[in-house]
């Protein structure tokens, strides 16, 4: 969330700003909820000031048995305009409040200028994407082939764009997490954590998933609770309401969760296999930060969410997004993109993004440090490091041989008891082969 005085004392310069998001602030709507809760709440504290003087005065009247009935009255009269005032406030907070959640944030300088991806810039890239001397075939294709992969089952048990994984399969999927996890917590020193995997809305409102994007979560009936989407929900709402000590920050977390997302809005995309589910799973990174160190934890982030693509040998490639191609509550982005052979393209298989104090603002959450007596809002900032369906569709596709079968990279095998390729294995009971 933007802060509304920042907003009041630069609002040419935000609408400019987020117009390049795509973004149109109505400033004379903002202008006039935030004069409207400003004067309601100057006059609510001038009429208690007020009632303060007079009740002074009736006890100095009193005192000196004197008649005070005029002072009573006017108190009376001050009481009942406050009790007033009380409600016209608390609805006129409430409506302010909720047009700022709906604000997005503001594009970092650095940020490409533009509407979409046409803009994003490529700024890094690593490996090659293999050259086949056959024609490769997609993941659902070979995962079927191979017994590794059952998608019309799930549609059964389930529905569309749910999956089954079967034996090695199911063993990549899980060596996967393993791995990333194992990475980022032993050699980039963060901390691994298991949370919930359904949170509250306050804390989707924490992160910026609320009110705007309703229509994307699943909700738990009959309960506060709505099925995470990204580990991002919880984590970053670890600390919601508090006050960290400057000097522990960074602090870094890692998570592995499922995640679920309604895919409102893309019906016909990426219908196909496990680019797009309404259930995957993800390994989630997340940086609380000062905010003069932010854009360098974020590099920091990128960095690690990258390592694992270069440790698995896949190649890809790191892109800047453009002001009006980035997320909600994002300041700037970085996605990385996986070579997916079948679809001849770079697939998002991470974003990495600096939020600033746009989410703790939100959530609440400040950092002090032992020379300040005020506290101010830290940074967050979050990136998969990575999405794994998205990394397992990688590896069977890069990996792939002539004779049907998957290599698996050196890095995985110790995850897999030691196993160096997956080959067909039929699963009789299931009459998959």
């Amino acid at each position: 969330m933007l802060d509304r005085h920042f907003i009041r004392n630069n609002i040419e310069w935000v609408r400019e700003s987020l117009s390049t998001r795509g973004f149109s602030l109505d400033t004379e709507h903002f202008t006039r909820l935030d004069s409207q809760e400003r004067n309601l709440r100057r006059e609510s504290e001038d009429l208690r000031r007020q009632r303060n003087e007079v009740s002074q005065e009736i006890s100095q009247i009193r005192q000196e048995e004197g008649d005070s009935s005029r002072q009573v009255a006017e108190m009376r009269e001050a009481g009942e305009r406050i009790k007033q005032l009380e409600g016209e406030l608390e609805e006129s907070h409430l409506e302010l409040r909720d047009t700022l959640a709906r604000i997005p944030n503001i594009p970092h300088e650095s940020v490409p200028v533009g509407k979409d991806e046409q803009v994003s810039q490529i700024i890094r890239s690593f490996g090659e994407p293999p050259e086949f001397g056959f024609t490769p075939l997609d993941h659902v294709e070979l995962g079927r082939r191979l017994g590794i992969l059952d998608p019309g089952r799930a549609a059964k048990v389930t529905g569309a764009r749910f999956t089954n994984y079967y034996g090695d399969g199911a063993r990549l999927e899980r060596a996967l997490i393993n791995f990333m996890l194992d990475v980022h917590t032993s050699v980039h020193g963060y901390i691994e954590i298991l949370p919930p995997f359904m949170a509250n809305r306050s804390s989707f409102f924490g992160t910026g998933n609320l009110p705007k994007f309703e229509d994307d979560l699943f909700k738990i009936e009959g309960t506060d609770y709505l099925l995470i989407p990204t580990a991002e929900v919880p984590v970053t709402n670890l600390c919601a309401g508090e006050t960290l000590q400057e000097e522990h920050l960074p602090l870094c977390f890692a998570a592995y969760t499922p995640c679920f997302r309604s895919e409102a809005g893309s019906h016909g995309k990426d219908t196909r296999g496990l680019i797009r589910q309404h259930q995957f799973n993800k390994v989630e990174l997340v940086r609380f930060a000062s905010p003069e160190d932010s854009f360098d934890q974020l590099e920091i982030l990128t960095r690690h969410a990258e390592e694992i693509l270069k440790l698995l040998g896949l190649a890809f490639r790191t892109v800047v997004l453009s002001s009006g191609d980035m997320g909600f509550s994002s300041a700037k982005t970085y996605d990385l993109e996986v070579w997916i052979p079948t679809q001849n393209t770079y697939r998002e298989i991470s974003s990495c993004s600096n939020f600033m104090d746009f989410q703790s603002r939100r959530a609440n959450i400040r950092c002090r440090s032992s020379e300040q007596k005020k506290p101010r809002f830290l940074h967050t900032l979050n990136g998969s490091g990575l999405a794994v369906g998205r990394t397992w569709v990688a590896i069977v596709e890069n990996f792939q041989q002539e004779d049907g079968s998957v290599i698996i990279p050196e890095p995985l095998r110790p995850y897999l008891g030691n196993l160096e390729r997956i080959e067909a294995r039929e699963i009789p009971s299931l009459g998959i082969d």
